[in-house]
């Protein structure tokens, strides 16, 4: 009898799952299980009258090898889920065409997905903002954090747009206004890389409610990608360092954003799934208030409710982007 019985696994194999912190004992089990495997079979050339006992015993070292080639392998795959829909996300949302009603949009949007984190158990966290005029947000930068947050929330990318009569018209017109939406999935693995001297660093006083320490120390950070332009802002935490480090963070995320959407674009043309292509440019949907309809044009579907849509009841919205994506990509 070979070692066959008792071994699954090369030694590539073993020292991979060695090196996963999370699989790290699985696979010191398994080469401790396999030890005892050699030395059962070894006892079963040596004394063949112990054969069928050795036999048992081997049956039972390969059952656990079994199971715990199974957890590593399960450990394995829920990482590899991860950073491929990973749970933690920053949400932008940015006034576009409108003027101030393009700013109370922007704010309804932000409350939107705000509450939808919040019904489903998740974190939210406001990492910077500027006020609009009257009410609303010019721009509000949040973390959202939660199982499944990406996988959900992924496709809500693009220019959403509203149509419906301003508090501040007098005449009964009904306004069409924009507001972008961006979800920035935060990997722990970046497939960027920036040199630190490409890095403009500005430090400023953050704004708004927190005490002496947010008002009189310039804890806020802002980061400038020269190449690109591409900045960012935060001010949610106390000490600079920590802004700096989130701050980092986003810019990374950002520019793996921008290299993603350039890869996209290339191969637009070879891609039948469109709805997740992620450009901010792209206007994905409409929600007319007088209508009492929200329309998202890249799956031609409508749903009525708008009230209860915009204070966060968006679940069958995107369960369907969902459903298409996957029937798209089954398809494809």
């Amino acid at each position: 009898m070979g070692a066959v019985l008792c071994y699954a696994l090369t030694m590539d194999d073993i020292n991979l799952y060695k090196e996963n912190p999370k699989t790290q004992y699985h696979a010191a089990e398994y080469e401790r299980i396999q030890a005892q495997c050699d030395e059962t079979e070894h006892l079963m050339e040596d004394d063949p009258s112990m054969a069928e006992l050795a036999k048992e015993d081997l049956v039972t070292l390969r059952a656990q090898q079994e199971q715990l080639l199974a957890q590593m392998r399960d450990i394995v795959a829920q990482e590899q889920e991860e950073e491929e829909f990973p749970n933690e996300i920053v949400l932008e949302v940015r006034a576009g065409a409108g003027g101030d009603e393009a700013a109370i949009f922007a704010g309804d949007l932000a409350t939107m997905y705000t509450l939808y984190a919040e019904n489903q158990g998740w974190k939210v966290r406001l990492l910077s903002s500027s006020l609009g005029t009257i009410d609303g947000y010019k721009e509000a930068v949040f973390e959202v954090r939660g199982q499944g947050v990406y996988k959900q929330l992924r496709f809500e990318t693009g220019v959403h747009r509203v149509q419906r009569i301003p508090a501040t018209e007098k005449q009964g017109r009904i306004h069409t206004s924009t507001a972008s939406v961006a979800i920035l999935p935060m990997r722990k693995k970046v497939q960027v890389a920036v040199d630190p001297t490409e890095i403009e660093m500005e430090f400023s006083r953050s704004g708004g409610k927190g005490g002496q320490n947010v008002n009189k120390v310039e804890t806020a950070v802002r980061l400038i990608h020269t190449p690109t332009g591409i900045d960012v802002r935060c001010t949610s935490e106390r000490r600079q360092e920590a802004n700096r480090e989130k701050a980092m963070q986003m810019l990374l995320a950002k520019l793996q954003e921008r290299k993603e959407q350039e890869e996209a674009q290339q191969y637009a043309s070879h891609r039948k799934n469109q709805i997740g292509t992620g450009d901010r440019s792209e206007k994905i949907r409409t929600y007319n208030v007088p209508q009492d309809r929200v329309t998202d044009h890249r799956i031609g579907q409508s749903w009525h409710g708008i009230e209860g849509i915009l204070k966060g009841d968006i679940g069958k919205i995107l369960s369907a982007l969902a459903d298409v994506s996957e029937e798209e990509s089954v398809e494809g």
